[in-house]
């Protein structure tokens, strides 16, 4: 079986989690701040604060900007469910913005429109998520002159777009944005087994996450207590969680980081190469903004039925059946039984169920050999035309 996606460990990885192992320091140690450096220097960003996670990550982004109850939260419906379970973890409520038919992110003309209503209903969102699908950077330029409008916060879910660019500037580097939001997990571009990062340019809020992720405490003594003062002292002032990495995986993380541009250059070979194989075939093959630079997290092609004399399962099934790890990126957020609940209409976002019947996500990462990604294409090509 090809798989959708797969990590690369070298021996450079393993020789830097070693020497981890072999240290003083397993966790809280000097590895993890040498790693959010490399990130921040590599992606322009003034601060970076390496969590477990990515939904970590969008967890403490929203509380550092004040996200709670009563509040409104906008993200796009085709992504993982992390991107907008974050705001319900603080108490808010959750909206959709329907998606641009050519990058399958989220419209902004679409989030023009929904915004000039909430506007006169009084119920603006106070923070919308933008999500980088596929490593397809969101039109953050038109987006951020939108915040600047109607007043709300931006966070970049670019779980999978670390390496991407957007107007010659790195996702990360939040030019557009208040946090940007990178995941390591092993199918992303580089991994630390679990893991993910915020990266933001204002010291306040930097200085909220870093708290929040470490369970609100702090040595430095910001409140008077009835403690005395000591080595030993510690003080929380905040109610924080235990959201920390640790040097094993940061370890891991640098050492990948190294490799970074390379990876997305080959993934670039990779999306190319599938341009060439597959542009005869009855598919909508991914298009690129000429303003961005895509991290090609994910190959997404889209089936044209109307073509074709199978259905979209069949051909999934098809290709699983020829040993193609084919996936789906993403199920509908709201069409998932617990938002279902809440009374999204599945017909809401009618661009969303569209790219949701169509979508096939091939085989896409920087060690698929030209063999795989022939069979990948021969197993396609059989399949539709057969």
């Amino acid at each position: 079986m090809i798989p959708y996606g797969r990590q690369d460990i070298n021996q450079d990885d393993i020789d830097a989690v070693t020497a981890v192992l072999r240290s003083d320091f397993l966790t809280q140690g000097p590895v993890v701040p040498k790693f959010e450096d490399a990130v921040a220097k590599h992606v322009g960003a003034e601060y970076a604060l390496a969590v477990n996670s990515a939904t970590s990550a969008l967890h403490i982004a929203c509380l550092a900007l004040g996200l709670g109850h009563g509040d409104h939260l906008w993200t796009t419906p085709i992504s993982f469910v992390a991107s907008s379970n974050c705001a319900l973890y603080c108490g808010a409520t959750v909206d959709f913005v329907d998606i641009d038919p050519r990058t399958y992110n989220i419209c902004p003309v679409q989030l023009a429109a929904k915004l000039e209503l909430a506007e006169k209903n009084g119920c603006l969102p106070k923070i919308v998520v933008v999500v980088h699908l596929c490593g397809q950077p969101c039109d953050l330029s038109t987006i951020y002159k939108l915040s600047l409008k109607y007043g709300f916060k931006i966070i970049e879910d670019a779980s999978h777009a670390i390496g991407g660019k957007y107007k010659e500037a790195f996702i990360g580097s939040c030019q557009f944005s208040d946090i940007t939001v990178f995941s390591f997990h092993p199918v992303k571009i580089i991994t630390t087994a679990e893991g993910g990062m915020a990266l933001t340019n204002n010291e306040d809020l930097a200085g909220k996450m870093d708290l929040l992720r470490s369970h609100g405490i702090t040595r430095k003594q910001q409140e008077m207590t009835h403690l005395a003062d000591g080595p030993w002292y510690y003080q929380q002032i905040d109610l924080g969680f235990n959201y920390r990495i640790t040097d094993i995986q940061a370890a891991l993380g640098l050492s990948q980081m190294a490799r970074l541009d390379a990876y997305v250059s080959k993934r670039h070979q990779i999306a190319n190469r599938y341009g060439d194989l597959l542009s005869d075939l009855p598919l909508t093959l991914p298009w690129q903004h000429e303003d961005s630079y895509s991290a090609y997290h994910l190959y997404v092609i889209r089936l044209k039925l109307d073509e074709i004399n199978l259905t979209h399962r069949q051909v999934f099934e098809e290709l699983r059946m020829r040993n193609i790890g084919v996936n789906l990126h993403y199920i509908p957020i709201h069409t998932q039984p617990y938002y279902a609940r809440m009374g999204f209409d599945q017909r809401s976002y009618p661009e969303a169920e569209r790219y949701y019947a169509e979508a096939i996500s091939l085989p896409m990462f920087a060690t698929l050999t030209e063999t795989q990604q022939d069979d990948v294409a021969v197993a396609l090509r059989e399949t539709l035309l057969t």
